[in-house]
């Protein structure tokens, strides 16, 4: 390995404001003042830097893909698809002495082989614990034979604030193709987080990782001035998981979705200004249903901290941890209540009941769920306004016609489709062709297929 490959980027930086990450409000006990003078301000980060570098890693993925070859240089070639070896660099954080190590889920994504090298240059081969895409985080383990190496603590307690320093530490080398999960809720920085310091840790002035460095507003590659992390709340859930042995992550469920109050939602809701999230669907029995929430309530803080957006929402719920009772503040009619919402597991209902989809059709080699709460947190789907079963994996003719994970099968032939057994019948007596009708991304698609 080269030496260079363990070099730190080190970024001094401040939380700023951002349209995804709301100020915390300032309830805890830190002791937060300006610098009193100017040679306060010229002293040195170092002694945080030693604590924490030894405890940031590479991390190296690399994947073979099979390339196709153009039809034209096939006919000089020979025509046969060549194999690609695809490798990334990002970084990580150790968060246990015996080798458990925290990074983002697109440095490892599809990966083959997973490899870690440590700030002191030796390098270990690494096992994925847990792979969450919705989240993008994973964690790994190397395994150190008995020794104990260095960690940096999580602070998922922390309430960071406008205007605190923090430092951004990750790998001085690039990759590409950063990620954002599905849960859009990140401590935004204006540190120089530059592709490659994917993974690494955002600490605090004690050393602490408040945060995963994740993205960068970017239109060249090169950092902005802005940059993501996400918040110690949620790698901490993702890690706890890891180590009870879990193989993907079950996140507390509110039951309820909504959006953010415009200023002219404000006006028609008696309100001086626009706060909170306006509730538009609730799940008949789910926990908001049972605190009391319906719809056209504005929920406007959870557990006192507010929520502006449907992800702020969905964020405080989702960090919270299961068999917890969250305090609620609900405007409805003009007044503002608390109610307690017991936060508990997404229900399964119906069963998943995966099917790989087979035969002479053209939904073969599709892999297809039941719709329920629990498989739509799973895969990312929204279980409100979803009809028929969805598409977790394409392959085979149903990926050459153009279905996508993602996709829900409404209809086959005019016969709705609630279960997917209902999909694999329909699919069975169909005679001399399919009209099949998918939606996707709130568009109803219907396709026509011969037999």
């Amino acid at each position: 390995m080269n030496a260079r490959h363990a070099l730190l980027a080190l970024t001094c930086a401040t939380l700023s404001t951002s349209a995804l990450a709301q100020p915390s409000s300032p309830s805890d006990n830190l002791d937060r003042r300006p610098p009193p003078d100017a040679a306060t301000m010229r002293l040195s980060f170092a002694p945080i830097v030693r604590r924490v570098a030894p405890a940031v890693v590479n991390v190296y993925s690399r994947r073979v893909v099979r390339q196709q070859v153009d039809p034209f240089w096939s006919l000089f070639s020979g025509g046969y698809p060549r194999d690609r070896v695809q490798q990334s660099l990002g970084s990580g954080a150790i968060v246990r002495a015996d080798g458990v190590i925290l990074t983002n889920h697109h440095n490892i994504a599809d990966a083959q082989e997973v490899r870690v090298a440590t700030a002191d240059r030796r390098e270990w081969p690494a096992t994925v614990l847990l792979d969450d895409p919705r989240a993008d985080l994973a964690v790994l383990r190397i395994d150190t034979k008995g020794e104990r190496l260095p960690t940096i603590a999580i602070d998922d307690a922390s309430r960071p604030e406008v205007g605190d320093l923090v430092l951004a530490i990750g790998s001085a080398l690039a990759r590409s193709d950063v990620g954002i999960n599905d849960y859009a809720f990140f401590i935004q920085t204006d540190a120089a987080i530059n592709p490659g310091n994917s993974g690494g840790p955002l600490v605090d002035m004690e050393g602490h990782l408040i945060g995963v460095n994740t993205a960068i507003v970017s239109s060249s590659g090169a950092s902005a001035g802005i940059g993501f992390a996400i918040p110690a709340a949620m790698a901490k859930q993702v890690v706890d998981a890891a180590l009870s042995g879990d193989h993907r992550v079950s996140r507390p469920w509110l039951g309820a979705r909504g959006q953010a109050i415009t200023d002219e939602m404000a006006h028609s809701f008696g309100m001086d200004r626009p706060e909170g999230v306006v509730v538009t669907d609730v799940w008949p029995g789910g926990p908001a249903a049972r605190a009391g929430i319906s719809r056209g309530d504005v929920i406007l803080t959870v557990d006192g901290e507010p929520v502006n957006d449907g992800a702020g929402l969905t964020y405080r719920v989702a960090t919270s941890h299961m068999g917890d009772v969250v305090a609620v503040a609900v405007r409805r009619a003009g007044q503002v209540r608390t109610v307690s919402l017991h936060v508990e597991r997404p229900p399964e209902t119906p069963p998943a009941d995966p099917r790989t989809l087979a035969g002479r059709n053209p939904l073969a080699g599709a892999t297809v769920v039941n719709v329920s709460p629990a498989s739509a947190q799973q895969y990312g789907a929204d279980p409100f306004s979803s009809q028929g079963v969805l598409v977790t994996q394409a392959g085979g003719g149903a990926q050459m016609i153009g279905v996508q994970p993602g996709d829900f099968i409404r209809e086959v032939n005019g016969q709705k489709i609630a279960t997917t057994a209902d999909l694999v019948a329909a699919l069975e007596t169909s005679g001399r062709g399919w009209i099949i009708v998918i939606q996707r991304a709130g568009q109803v698609i219907t396709a026509r297929f011969g037999a």
